[in-house]
């Protein structure tokens, strides 16, 4: 199996999370919404797989480019 980590593309914070540790998702499922710019901005997943870890929790502060769940596909 191999890894794929999501990554946000934007800075802001965790406003919601959606998926859930050993939940399944399909490429392009949210993951987390990030709030940034008084806009919430969906975390997809960019593989099919299940979740293996959830590196965020609800109020965290993010910056662009961060891991916030890892997928094993």
């Amino acid at each position: 199996m191999a890894e794929v980590k999501i990554k946000t593309e934007v800075s802001g914070r965790v406003c919601s999370i959606a998926s859930t540790v050993g939940g399944s998702v399909g490429d392009g499922d949210d993951i987390v919404m990030v709030e940034a710019m008084k806009m919430e901005i969906p975390v997809t997943a960019t593989a099919a797989g299940k979740i293996k870890s959830i590196l965020v929790a609800i109020d965290d502060m993010l910056t662009e480019g961060q891991v916030v769940a890892v997928i094993e596909t």
